[in-house]
């Protein structure tokens, strides 16, 4: 079928409910029209004698902004999009946005929301995170999530889990909890604490507010530890939790940053 024969889908659909133009077109961006047993988001998608279904469950009130958030594997980028006329460097970090996927979306997501086109419309991505580094990314187009996490970003704590090669002793525990002079106000509002000792590595829990790129990394080479993993468990009051790398959930409507 040639995409200028039929009426548009949401000509179809205004005539069926009834409704608006404007509102057919909110009930198939939302994922709520089938045609032929199959939804389709495109308003613009032309139809002839397909059956057209609403979801009993239609609702225009449903069309809230989302916010996604992603197991960031190690070696991926932090999402954020580049300037414009930018174009990301050959051999540089996989695209973390590529995860972001039907396929990709925890199996029993609690949010009980199917990914539509129109969630990825728009994403930001606020809290920054090393490429090397593993662990909790968020994606949102909420302007109330994406308000909070830039006017809040010093004072929200970032919780991260650094694997260093060898044993940390108390002293140099102590060195890293110290502030070094000239970067008072940097280290302020960090703690470091020996999370676990293993055969030839040990674990620490560190608690950062602010997420400042390269800081664990500068403050671990000045005590002479060889970071081999880092992990972001936790922003704000929202954890990472049994979420697999390279997987996605929905941020559910009880939690808050």
């Amino acid at each position: 079928m040639r995409t200028d024969e039929g009426e548009r889908l949401a000509k179809r659909v205004a005539a069926l409910v009834p409704c608006s133009r404007r509102e057919a077109e909110q009930y198939i961006t939302g994922g709520w029209v089938s045609v032929d047993g199959r939804v389709v988001e495109e308003p613009q998608y032309r139809v002839q004698q397909q059956v057209v279904t609403l979801d009993r469950d239609a609702s225009l009130l449903d069309a809230t902004s989302a916010t996604l958030l992603l197991h960031k594997p190690a070696g991926h980028d932090d999402g954020r999009l580049a300037p414009d006329g930018q174009r990301p460097r050959p051999g540089g970090p996989t695209p973390a946005r590529q995860s972001l996927t039907q396929a990709r979306q925890l199996v029993g997501d609690e949010a009980s929301q199917r990914l539509l086109k129109r969630h990825l419309v728009g994403l930001d991505s606020l809290v920054p995170l090393e490429s090397g580094a593993s662990g909790l990314l968020v994606f949102t187009q909420d302007w109330r999530v994406a308000r909070k996490l830039q006017e809040d970003a010093a004072l929200i704590e970032h919780e991260v889990m650094v694997e260093v090669a060898g044993d940390v002793s108390p002293e140099t525990l102590r060195r890293l909890n110290r502030a070094p002079e000239g970067a008072a106000a940097a280290r302020a509002s960090v703690k470091i604490s020996l999370n676990s000792n293993n055969e030839g590595s040990s674990r620490l829990r560190c608690a950062i507010k602010g997420g400042q790129p390269g800081l664990l990394a500068d403050l671990f080479d000045q005590v002479g530890l060889q970071m081999t993993g880092m992990k972001r468990i936790r922003i704000g009051r929202v954890m990472l939790g049994a979420l697999p790398p390279g997987q996605w959930r929905f941020l559910s409507p009880h939690e808050r940053f």
